[in-house]
């Protein structure tokens, strides 16, 4: 006997292609029996000493601990990112990985959405399960295709960027000065200010990092070094604090109470963010370009970057000049 159909539809293999050397599984069509009978046959003549690999049973959690091993610790977020596939896992119930799909994916995923869950983090979620999928079997520790390779994102509306005006920001920072218990507050939100800076980057400044008339940053989230001229008096107030004061200290927290004391309401998910929006948009808003743009904030692809631009003040113009109400509208 070397193939046979069973009962219940399904088809056994069961072969001896040399003494001593016998194999037995059982598959849901024909077709993939009598492949593995034939693989069998060839590999045993060819090595008798070869096996068939048994099927992958990890479970999604054991791969997203593998990932993090493997690859997941070099990047710039690794800690965070590792709790987060934990409770991803576990979310989905923590399938067999190598039986998961995407329609089951999708399946949680609506029921999250459906109980409030932002579509953003979401997406992000979709994002993170796929680079697991994807680098390792990349690596060679999974030999099967990425079960969410077909699953899109969902399309998010884009929300209209929040910045400070010019009186908000001088409320906020005076606000911050008079914080006396938290003396970095005000310099780390000026640093962010002048130089598009997230507020880790700002706080993790250390002096020799200030010189020459400009900062740079080096703990990234790209983990690429940028380099930012500054105004010549930030730099001494720089300076005087890290002799004063020393190093900066983790104040984000500090940060977020200043904030809530003032009169400024910031949209949902929104804290020290809204510095780096800031900057960023007055740098359009006075006809600064675009792609200088990009490199002072670091980002990678300009996408990201053109959230900016509706702000520029030639932004679009043509709609005004060339729209076909402008001939008749001195008739109207």
């Amino acid at each position: 006997m070397a193939i046979e159909q069973l009962p219940d539809g399904r088809w056994r293999v069961d072969i001896e292609p040399i003494k001593g050397r016998r194999f037995r599984k059982t598959f849901k069509t024909k077709g993939e029996a009598q492949r593995f009978e034939a693989t069998c046959r060839a590999k045993v003549i060819e090595s008798p000493q070869w096996s068939p690999k048994p099927k992958d049973r990890r479970r999604l959690s054991e791969l997203c601990t593998r990932y993090h091993d493997l690859h997941g610790h070099t990047l710039a977020d690794s800690k965070r990112l590792k709790g987060v596939l934990a409770r991803l896992a576990a979310d989905l119930g923590d399938p067999v990985a190598s039986s998961f799909t995407g329609n089951a994916f999708c399946e949680v995923r609506r029921v999250q959405l459906e109980s409030g869950v932002h579509g953003k983090s979401l997406n992000n979620r979709l994002g993170y399960l796929k680079a697991v999928f994807n680098e390792l079997r990349r690596l060679g520790d999974i030999d099967y295709p990425n079960p969410l390779v077909n699953v899109r994102p969902l399309r998010l509306q884009e929300r209209p960027v929040f910045f400070l005006s010019q009186p908000q920001i001088t409320e906020l920072l005076d606000a911050l000065d008079a914080r006396s218990t938290s003396p970095h507050l005000g310099l780390v939100a000026r640093i962010c200010l002048s130089t598009g800076a997230r507020w880790g980057e700002a706080q993790a400044l250390t002096p020799e990092r200030v010189r020459n008339g400009a900062v740079t940053f080096a703990n990234t989230k790209s983990r690429r070094t940028r380099t930012i001229p500054i105004a010549a008096d930030l730099e001494k107030q720089l300076h005087r604090h890290y002799r004063r004061h020393g190093l900066f200290t983790n104040c984000m927290m500090s940060f977020s109470r200043v904030l809530e004391s003032t009169s400024i309401k910031l949209p949902a998910g929104q804290a020290t963010h809204v510095l780096r929006h800031t900057f960023a948009s007055h740098f359009v808003m006075r006809g600064g370009n675009i792609l200088t743009l990009q490199k002072i904030l670091g980002h990678s692809s300009l996408t990201m970057t053109m959230r900016y631009a509706h702000l520029s003040p030639d932004h679009l113009q043509d709609a005004l000049r060339l729209n076909p109400l402008v001939d008749t509208s001195s008739t109207v």
